[in-house]
């Protein structure tokens, strides 16, 4: 069984430049979320862009046997056409995380700072990590794990889409086996900035559904970013029983 919720705001700003779609065809899904940047309402075109490219790219495809290199070329194409079209888009860019479910199995894909967490029986198992600078000076042993949320350098990105390059530089997960309870938490890092790993993982025991879960996190980020410039926060949580 799959259940899911998905949720998204603006937090203090503006507009929202975060966006998040679903596809389902039977007992297979395909989640998608990305957070854009560029400014000026550009930011929002490259996420939606992308969503939208990896869901058509799901939908058409009969075989998905390469599903997630296709997702992210075509969301790459898509959005570095949109650059030759309009040249107020030419510095928009975006991350994005794919994630989609099979009947025996999961996968999932990323480019970026927006986040995948596994947890297995209640229990963080894994994480995805940032392209970014400060997740960088961590793998070399200078920067803690638990200073990349306030890190001045955070939102200093070194693969996004939306920038030339030969082919797309996103990481690819192994196939992982559908087994037991298992909760999948894809979310953006203005989400992720204001709250624990550790308390993600507390919230997720005490929940009774994917709704609450969100619902409980959400009241977290939300007390945490009070008197703050809150970045948009936007996230999807999937259980598989």
């Amino acid at each position: 069984m799959v259940k899911f919720s998905m949720f998204s705001d603006r937090g203090s700003r503006g507009n929202n430049e975060d966006s998040i779609g679903m596809y389902q065809e039977g007992e297979n899904y395909c989640f998608i979320l990305a957070d854009g940047l560029g400014g000026h309402g550009k930011g929002e075109v490259a996420s939606q862009a992308a969503v939208e490219a990896c869901i058509l790219k799901y939908v058409e495809m009969e075989n998905r046997e390469n599903f997630l290199s296709e997702a992210f070329e075509n969301a790459q194409a898509t959005i570095t056409r949109c650059q030759r079209q309009d040249r107020s888009c030419m510095d928009m860019k975006t991350t994005l995380v794919a994630f989609y479910v099979e009947p025996d199995f999961v996968q999932w894909g990323h480019i970026g700072d927006s986040r995948l967490y596994y947890f297995q029986k209640g229990k963080l198992k894994a994480r995805t990590m940032d392209h970014s600078v400060p997740q960088m000076l961590v793998s070399v042993g200078k920067l803690r794990e638990k200073e990349i949320r306030h890190h001045p350098d955070r939102n200093r990105l070194l693969r996004v889409l939306g920038i030339e390059m030969d082919e797309v530089n996103y990481q690819e997960s192994e196939k992982l086996e559908r087994a037991g309870q298992q909760a999948f938490l894809l979310c953006t890092d203005g989400f992720w900035e204001l709250i624990e790993d550790k308390k993600m993982e507390a919230l997720l025991k005490k929940a009774e559904s994917p709704d609450a879960w969100i619902q409980m996190m959400q009241e977290v980020i939300l007390k945490n970013g009070r008197n703050t410039n809150m970045d948009n926060y936007s996230a999807i949580a999937i259980w598989l029983e």
